[in-house]
């Protein structure tokens, strides 16, 4: 590779800076979200004048926490990390409510910032001093995958390389390396020979055990209720595919773990709404990628905090995922230790087509399906289609609700997107998004979770939408407006870089998940249940999220109050955003659910 990649006009490879905008594009990053700052303005200048701010190229936000939610949406839409640059102590504390979300979302991004001069005597008075840690990683360690603060430019491009291959490994997670202010700012004395970054690979994807594999597909062709519960599978088409050919084959029902889409929303094994009457007779559950098992095996009572097993004491579990190879002690984000009769480490990208596979081979050799799985078919294709006519006639009958029901709000935005290739970059209406719509892609859902903080939701989806913008895809966000008012100025990033997206407001005027919190306590304790609403409620004054989104430069109408509008309004949204590329945003005002 030659040391000076960059064409005529513009300035060769001189400082360190230099080399490391240089090794940043050789892995291939096209994209950096970031606010700018001081301590790395030594690779902005590398990157604005060195390599022409293209590839990468600086994606401007106004907050940290919206550079890496940016980041991490690409990431998860792309299937290929995208950088985020924050400035030394303030920008990485910023940041670290996104980068808490993309280690509790299983997400690879790579999160570059910077420290003034680890040299004491090259430090500025105060301003060097209160913004110089040591070491600046110590701030974020507990929900990062690897932190480094390399002290020389050899170091720094290994250090890249290095947390490059850890972003994109499973399972996945926030990577953070910090440059030295002086390291980037120093003149090289030599023309620096840049590695061939080819020569340092990342690990191949780790396959589940073959005798393993062998068990659990004798238990499922042998159990009479087997179930699927799968969460993060849409992080890969292979993983994807391999659960819809296995559960074709043993028509096996899938439960939708609620991270990530798993399994076609239309087919009929989808079996998400008879959820906790198929775990509760099942004699052997497949885990796929189920981060916390108890969660999603468990009922919970939110006054008491009290759970109760949905599984029968006798039932199998096998449960395939990498969960185990990303344990920390600081939040205990792996749940409590659930009992399984067999716990696999894998990637299920690989394992779950494998395990597709055997069974096949096994059905082949019985010459073709028995009775027993046809019989298992046609109940489960039964309870799917009871379902989904029960959703739709809900969302009929509470169409002259108001403020406007959830259910309303997803099947009339169906009516209007259903023709157009389509992509959620966040929000699902309580689920109702996954009970009408024919979801049939894995990249159609990408909504975040993440670790529940709020602010996360809006430049996710902007993320989304950047990463879908060349493809010609709709991305939707579905926002709500607790989460909305933490990171507004998302919305400003989108227009400025020409990002299309279609914001739909999910606006109760309320922080609704407290709500039912102190709807709760009120009950448990036999107290007024009228005054739940006092610190909670948005009402006073009411948002204007049209006018806010209008100040930022983007097309908006509402507060939408009336079902027989919403179609209307979506249709000039969604034609704001398709034949216009613009940021559109429809207000509505909806229940609390």
């Amino acid at each position: 590779m030659t040391t000076d990649p960059r064409q005529d006009g513009f300035a060769p490879t001189e400082y360190g800076s230099d080399v490391i905008v240089d090794a940043i594009r050789a892995l291939g990053i096209e994209y950096i979200s970031m606010n700018p700052g001081a301590t790395f303005r030594g690779i902005h200048d590398s990157m604005v004048n060195h390599l022409g701010n293209q590839g990468p190229e600086f994606i401007l936000c106004n907050h940290e926490e919206i550079a890496v939610a940016l980041a991490q949406g690409y990431g998860r839409a792309a299937g290929k990390p995208m950088a985020a640059f924050v400035h030394d102590i303030v920008g990485l504390l910023h940041a670290s409510m996104a980068m808490f979300n993309a280690w509790m979302g299983r997400s690879g991004v790579l999160v570059l910032g910077a420290t003034g001069p680890l040299d004491a005597n090259h430090r500025r008075p105060w301003i060097d001093w209160i913004h110089t840690a040591n070491v600046q990683g110590e701030a974020v360690r507990n929900f990062v995958k690897w932190d480094d603060q390399p002290t020389s430019v050899e170091a720094s491009v290994e250090s890249l390389i290095r947390a490059y291959n850890l972003v994109v490994s499973e399972p996945q997670g926030p990577v953070y390396v910090c440059f030295d202010a002086d390291v980037q700012e120093m003149k090289l004395s030599e023309p620096f020979q840049m590695p061939d970054v080819s020569r340092f690979p990342a690990p191949t994807r780790l396959q589940a055990d073959p005798a393993a594999l062998e068990q659990a597909a004798s238990a499922l062709m042998a159990a009479e209720r087997p179930v699927v519960l799968a969460n993060f599978l849409g992080r890969s088409e292979e993983a994807a595919q391999g659960l819809l050919r296995l559960a074709e084959s043993l028509a096996l029902p899938v439960i939708n773990g609620g991270d990530f889409f798993n399994f076609p929303t239309r087919h009929p094994l989808y079996a998400a709404e008879s959820r906790d009457e198929l775990l509760a007779e099942a004699d052997v559950v497949l885990a796929l990628d189920v981060y916390d098992l108890q969660q999603e095996l468990t009922r919970l009572d939110r006054a008491t905090r009290k759970t109760e097993d949905i599984l029968r004491p006798d039932a199998m579990l096998i449960d395939i995922s990498l969960r185990q190879l990303q344990v920390k002690s600081w939040a205990d984000d792996h749940g409590s230790l659930y009992p399984t009769a067999m716990s696999i480490a894998a990637d299920t990208a690989l394992a779950t087509p494998a395990l597709a596979d055997l069974v096949q081979r096994r059905l082949d050799d019985a010459a073709g399906s028995t009775a027993a799985i046809a019989a298992r078919r046609d109940r489960i294709a039964q309870l799917s289609e009871a379902a989904l006519a029960r959703n739709q006639a809900t969302a009929r009958a509470r169409s002259e609700d108001h403020p406007l029901a959830l259910s309303t709000i997803a099947q009339e935005l169906w009516e209007v997107v259903r023709d157009y290739d389509w992509v959620v970059g966040n929000g699902d209406l309580r689920g109702w998004v996954q009970r009408l719509w024919d979801i049939k892609h894995p990249y159609q859902d990408v909504s975040a979770r993440g670790g529940g903080g709020l602010g996360e939701g809006l430049p996710h989806a902007v993320g989304v939408a950047l990463a879908n913008r060349d493809k010609g895809r709709l991305t939707i966000n579905i926002q709500s407006d607790g989460d909305m008012l933490f990171t507004p100025a998302a919305i400003w990033t989108a227009v400025h870089h020409r990002i299309p997206l279609l914001i739909v407001m999910y606006n109760n005027r309320t922080y609704g998940n407290d709500l039912g919190h102190q709807g709760s306590m009120a009950q448990v304790r036999g107290r007024p249940m009228e005054r739940r609403t006092i610190g909670i409620d948005i009402d006073d004054p009411v948002v204007d999220f049209a006018g806010l989104a209008r100040s930022f430069g983007a097309y908006a109408e509402g507060p939408i109050e009336r079902a027989e509008d919403l179609q209307p309004a979506f249709r000039r949204a969604v034609d704001a955003v398709v034949n216009e590329g613009r940021v559109a945003l429809v207000d509505m005002y909806t229940q609390v659910v």
